[in-house]
């Protein structure tokens, strides 16, 4: 076997408008389908960015909470690279969105700082 690449990240949330408006107008993904299956009493929305497909986000009724913090078994957090870290905290806090203070990779000695999506799931915005 042999992976190519991502292909997308499957998301969950609990307030689907909020989070809808969330990963579109403040962080700027485009909406490639969206699709409400009466079933399930659930949309799908399909987003991507740059031209490329990176996350699909679900809403169910009553989804359970996330149990704990990143350190706990299972998806810790996802990360998108920016160009200039203070900037997007700028324009995330413009927004009132709370984001941690500016972390130094010991390895890389890149800058780096973690946020919240609506429903809690950390976000990581690594420079470039």
């Amino acid at each position: 076997m042999q992976i190519e690449r991502l292909h997308h990240i499957a998301i969950i949330c609990s307030d689907y408008e909020r989070s809808k408006q969330f990963y579109t107008e403040v962080l700027g993904f485009k909406i490639d389908s969206e699709i409400y299956r009466a079933e399930r009493n659930s949309y799908k929305l399909d987003l991507s960015l740059d031209g490329q497909y990176l996350i699909e986000l679900f809403s169910f009724p009553d989804p359970p909470q996330r149990s704990t913090r990143p350190e706990a078994t299972g998806l810790r957090h996802i990360a998108f690279g920016v160009k200039d870290v203070e900037g997007a905290i700028e324009f995330l806090r413009s927004k009132n969105i709370i984001t941690e203070q500016i972390r130094i990779d010991e390895f890389t000695k890149r800058k780096f700082t973690f946020f919240n999506d609506p429903d809690n799931l950390p976000i990581e915005l690594y420079e470039l």
